[in-house]
């Protein structure tokens, strides 16, 4: 596992925020580890919170909740899982977390309803998400449009999204 350290140079012709982003250690995620429960105990927890469609970006920099620097170099087509250990250090470790984030709620009032809503998400490519009794859709303007089309009821919520495939919006 490579780091950069507060005594690596900036490359040449580096801006200031970049030269800024050295003066911490940045350890750089190529897999995840495979860790057992009792590998974490005693340790401080640390978190990530992303949302669905950041725990697709396999390749970045991020920060941690407590401020850590992480490059992500995952392989290509890798999705986080919330839950999933990203580091263990000697004294920390670093978990995923989903992120609330803007979702239309369906709480369909039949199985019919739920399969009709399911499709015609599904056709448009957009990611479905179950809570509990609910359905969750993306907070996005043709979802909402979609729902009201359908005569659906539906409210905005802020929920973390946990989609249940792995649709691709065609506009992305």
């Amino acid at each position: 596992m490579a780091t950069h350290t507060p005594d690596s140079p900036a490359p040449s012709g580096a801006a200031a925020p970049a030269r800024r982003a050295l003066d911490q250690e940045v350890i750089v995620i190529a897999q995840l580890p495979a860790v057992v429960d009792a590998d974490l105990h005693g340790r401080e927890r640390d978190t990530l919170v992303l949302t669905a469609e950041e725990r697709r970006w396999a390749r970045r920099r991020v920060t941690t909740t407590a401020g850590r620097t992480l490059a992500l170099a995952l392989p290509t087509g890798s999705v986080l899982s919330p839950g999933a250990v990203l580091h263990v250090a000697v004294d920390w470790f670093v978990v995923v977390e989903s992120a609330a984030e803007p979702c239309l709620a369906v709480t369909p009032v039949s199985r019919e309803e739920a399969l009709r809503i399911a499709f015609e998400v599904g056709n448009r490519h957009f990611n479905l998400a179950l809570d509990g009794e609910r359905l969750l859709v993306p907070d996005d303007p043709g979802m909402d449009i979609l729902l009201t089309r359908m005569n659906v009821r539906f409210e905005r919520v802020r929920a973390p999204f946990l989609p249940i495939g792995k649709a691709q919006r065609h506009d992305r």
